[in-house]
């Protein structure tokens, strides 16, 4: 009951998350665009947005595939990383994120929302047992 609450509340956070990347604060997000990537910052924004939109859904309906879902979500939190850091590294105040500290501690939480992710979702424990599954497969292979 733990994980499907959690796993609901992940969902609604994205929800809210991509609607914010389409209205509100869409300029907020453009300072987490890294001045690097070859992309329109608010092409970036809102893009992204639609895809939090979806995997939010995701987390909510598709309860059958939340597994695989658990893991685009996971793999969604560590492809957006690179912005987070580059908010850091080039000192963009945006969600109120106007220290380095404030932007050192958001940089710690990507972890957290990765972990929630597999967690929420079984998605760690299928990888574990996939990992497990290699791990005796290789060995069995060691002459």
């Amino acid at each position: 009951m733990l994980r499907l609450v959690a796993r609901v509340l992940l969902g609604l956070f994205l929800l809210f998350a991509g609607a914010a990347h389409l209205t509100g604060a869409r300029q907020e997000f453009r300072a987490q665009v890294p001045s690097w990537f070859p992309a329109d910052p608010d092409l970036v924004v809102l893009v992204s947005g639609v895809v939090e939109i979806v995997l939010g859904l995701a987390l909510v309906l598709l309860v059958r595939h939340r597994v695989a879902v658990g893991l685009v979500v996971a793999a969604s939190f560590v492809a957006v990383f690179p912005g987070n850091v580059a908010q850091f590294v080039e000192q963009r105040p945006a969600f109120g994120l106007d220290t380095d500290l404030a932007r050192g501690l958001r940089l710690l939480g990507q972890p957290v929302l990765v972990a929630w992710a597999l967690w929420s979702t079984d998605a760690a424990t299928w990888l574990r047992d996939r990992l497990r599954r290699l791990g005796r497969r290789g060995a069995s292979r060691v002459p």
